[in-house]
């Protein structure tokens, strides 16, 4: 495996990384499996890409997080007002937001902005090969520090705990929709702000290129957490940011040994499903142990 491809992994691995921490937001805080990212991620390539075209692709990347922002607020209405069950919300705005998408991309299902200006055009004649990890680093550190900094409010920390225990933030008289519209709001502007970053990165944009990106968000966060089993925020936001990392490694070194692009959902989705299911077996497994020596 060449040098170039392990840099490209642990750029990938950044972009991801700033998804999946919309993904913990909306999974780990609100405890709510959003399913809203596949499509807001897929804004965020689109309005990016398409502004980027113009010429302006620093305010691409800031409309793909309004956009994002608007498509999750979306969802959490659904949700809290219309008392719409949590998944069938997300599917509904995700549905909708395939056709959106798709008007933004002017009807066209891919979207190039080879030869365009990106945010890392400006920056290429000083750090040249390294242009792109070096900005993508310092997006990711500058949004982990601001939403680290959020939670620790008091508005975040009544995030948080909505998340823990609903009934108790009820009785202390906070109001649990607007928290809950509040999160899902800001995962889904992390997760579209990352696929604005992903689409100039690329050097374009596909209508289906969120397929997918809510599993790859969770297997970020739980391949992450193998690592990290502490709770407090720091250790957290290193499981999401490393998990993230690893798990581009682990579909870089299956590319490598043959497994086919077209099979990569499939495989992450294999992934998820054993590292979830793997500590219940174990424990299982345990539980069954102690009660044969007895």
């Amino acid at each position: 495996m060449s040098l170039a491809v392990l840099q490209d992994a642990i750029e990938l691995g950044m972009i991801f990384s700033i998804m999946s921490l919309g993904v913990f937001l909306s999974f780990r805080v609100l405890n709510i499996p959003d399913l809203t990212i596949d499509g807001s991620f897929t804004t965020g390539c689109a309005i990016s890409a398409i502004i980027a075209q113009m010429g302006h692709p620093f305010l691409g990347i800031f409309m793909a997080f309004v956009l994002g922002a608007m498509a999750g607020g979306i969802t959490g209405i659904l949700q809290t007002k219309c008392r719409i069950q949590p998944l069938l919300a997300g599917i509904l705005t995700m549905t909708a937001l395939y056709s959106i998408n798709l008007k933004i991309m002017g009807g066209q299902p891919n979207i190039s902005i080879f030869g365009k200006t990106t945010i890392f055009t400006p920056l290429k004649g000083i750090f040249g090969a390294n242009t792109k990890a070096f900005v993508i680093l310092v997006i990711l550190l500058f949004l982990m520090i601001l939403l680290y900094a959020f939670l620790k409010t008091q508005l975040g920390m009544s995030l948080r705990a909505t998340g823990d225990n609903e009934a108790m933030v009820r009785a202390s008289s906070i109001n649990s929709d607007a928290m809950k519209i509040m999160g899902i709001t800001l995962a889904n502007a992390l997760v579209a702000f990352a696929g604005g970053i992903f689409a100039q990165y690329q050097n374009f944009a596909d209508v289906s290129g969120g397929v997918g990106m809510m599993v790859v968000g969770l297997a970020s966060i739980i391949v992450g957490e193998a690592f990290f089993r502490k709770k407090t925020l720091p250790f957290q936001f290193a499981a999401v940011i490393s998990g993230a990392i690893v798990y581009r490694f682990i579909l870089t070194f299956a590319l490598q040994f043959g497994i086919g692009a077209s099979d990569l959902n499939l495989f992450s989705a294999i992934l998820v499903a054993l590292a979830i299911s793997l500590p219940y077996v174990k424990g299982k497994k345990r539980r069954r142990k102690h009660a044969g020596l007895k």
